[in-house]
Formats: C-alpha cells, structure tokens, sequence
C-alpha cells in the first residue's frame, strides 16, 4: 500500500510540471506565440487530443513535461518577450515556492526553478542563454553556442555531484 508521503510526493511533483509549462503556455499566448503542442511525459505517445489548435499528447514515461511553442513566431519577438515566456515556468515555480513554503509541493516548485536556471541543454536556462548569444552577435554562433552547451553541462553535472557528495 502506497503511503501518504509517496502519494504526497508524485501529486506534488507532477503539479509543479504541469503549472510550470502553464506558466510559459500563457505567457506564450499573452506575447501572440503560437503553441503547436503540449505534453506529460515522454516517450511515445500513449493519448492525444486536440484543444482548439493545440495537440495534446499523454506519453508512456511519467517523467518531465513540454509545451512546444512556433519557434520561429518566439523569435521576432522582441528579446523581453522572449525572455519573459522562456522564463514563465521558472517564475510560476518560484511563486509557488514562496506560497508553499515548508511543504513538499514548494520543495518540488523550488528545486524545478533553481535546475531550469541552470543553462543545461534544452532547459530554460539554455534556451534563454541562446536567445542572449544570439541577439548580442546578431546571428547564431556555433562556437558560443558550444560553448553554453557545453559549460552548463559541466555545470549540471557540478551540481549533481556536489548533491550527491553531501547526502
């Protein structure tokens, strides 16, 4: 039988997915980005609807969550506005935190904010890294763009270690 703390724990964790893609879901919509799709899960797709012009997909592996917005429409806007729903989730995690501090629900919120700041591939930190590079030299540089990739990597996996290191 499951125990509340574990029950407790996945209701908590998935809450704070899902509320973090809402955040850049809205703040997408409110800076006229289009969305294309959003999804829980990854992995192949085990359900899916369409919700006006959104597809909606369940997938088989319970872990993580996206919404897939019209990158080229994210692109001509300006770089506030691109920051502004990069950072979304980010912000709702943060909020979240503070009101529910204390609780496991503000622990998960907190701990998706700080590892979305991290500039680690495809994360929001690296994706607003990127949209920086790009408007500081004016075009994508592939050297610099490495050079991000690579660096949050290394700094991921600092973190990582540094965690586990002090269990």
């Amino acid at each position: 039988m499951m125990s509340f703390f574990a029950v407790n724990a996945i209701v908590s964790f998935f809450a704070a997915l899902v509320l973090h893609e809402l955040g850049h879901y809205f703040a997408a919509r409110m800076c006229g980005v289009p969305i294309k799709q959003a999804g829980f899960g990854w992995g192949p797709k085990v359900f899916g609807v369409k919700v006006s012009t959104v597809d909606c997909q369940l997938r088989l592996l319970p872990v993580g969550a996206y919404v897939q917005m019209d990158i080229g429409a994210l692109q001509r806007r300006p770089l506030l506005q691109q920051l502004f729903v990069l950072g979304a989730g980010i912000g709702v995690n943060l909020v979240l935190c503070v009101i529910a501090w204390g609780s496991l629900f503000g622990a998960f919120n907190l701990a998706l904010a700080i590892g979305n700041l991290i500039p680690v591939y495809q994360l929001d930190g690296w994706k607003s890294g990127m949209v920086i590079c790009r408007k500081m030299f004016g075009r994508p540089s592939p050297v610099v763009e490495w050079i991000l990739t690579l660096g949050g990597g290394a700094i991921g996996l600092a973190v990582l270690v540094r965690a586990f290191l002090n269990i």
